[in-house]
């Protein structure tokens, strides 16, 4: 029984994985025929364009990497769009294993959780690479002929896309550290200044090594742990489940 049982779940967990996959593979051809890779990977590379000085352009240095860079862009892009029907089959995977109150309770956080990714993610974009880039070439020198390479580029983007989607999480892991019991808000009040340091410490990690990138990614990082204690002060700690064992023996003289 039990056998079978897992052979169910690793069945629907297949069905599940080829549900996801197909919709972003379906996503990817439809960003393929229109608009392309091309003109995908041109407003990725805008911002940094934008601050380069005028008729700049990138370079390729592989053989292949003028066609390989732009179509793993629109996979990118392909993957972000369909995120929300991804996460929604991780969702039909797990709900059934879950009580009815953690099903209320997991919708908003997987619903947050994915709202909060792509606002990095264009926070990124938008408002960071823009002032990054400019400081970069301001302060370069004037006998320096940029002209970075779209691989490289490709790598820095993912790896800044990746670091603020993920930054912009800790409201959601704030909220289920607090809910699930295993720290108070009081604490994690009190270690507020190692969250400031550590918060730095990673910004220094994982952006490039300039003061202006780490700030624009520590800051958020601070901002986004004081959200995450405020509004864990009115979600509270998750009420206890007992099993019916456990009712028995507590109504037992």
């Amino acid at each position: 029984m039990q056998q079978d049982t897992f052979i169910s779940h690793l069945i629907e967990l297949r069905t599940r994985l080829m549900h996801a996959l197909s919709a972003v593979l379906a996503m990817f051809i439809v960003l393929f025929l229109w608009p392309g890779p091309g003109p995908i990977y041109d407003f990725l590379a805008a911002p940094l364009m934008h601050a380069l000085p005028e008729g700049t352009k990138m370079i390729a240095t592989g053989v292949i990497t003028p066609f390989m860079v732009p179509m793993k862009v629109t996979a990118l892009v392909a993957f972000m769009i369909a995120l929300p029907y991804v996460l929604f089959q991780a969702w039909s995977f797990i709900a059934p294993g879950l009580y009815e109150h953690e099903k209320k309770f997991a919708v908003p956080l997987i619903v947050a959780s994915t709202a909060l990714f792509l606002v990095g993610v264009a926070f990124c974009y938008y408002f960071v690479f823009g002032t990054v880039f400019k400081f970069i070439n301001n302060f370069a020198p004037k006998s320096i002929t940029p002209a970075p390479d779209i691989e490289a580029y490709f790598s820095f983007v993912i790896t800044m896309f990746m670091a603020f989607g993920v930054t912009f999480e800790i409201p959601i892991v704030v909220i289920i550290l607090v809910r699930s019991g295993i720290v108070s808000v009081e604490k994690l009040t009190q270690a507020r200044p190692y969250v400031i340091v550590g918060a730095f410490v990673v910004a220094a990690v994982v952006t490039p090594p300039d003061v202006l990138s780490q700030f624009m990614l520590a800051l958020p990082m601070c901002l986004l742990f004081e959200a995450g204690l405020f509004v864990s002060r009115f979600v509270g700690t998750r009420a206890k489940v007992e099993t019916p064992e456990k009712q028995a023996q507590s109504t037992t003289p």
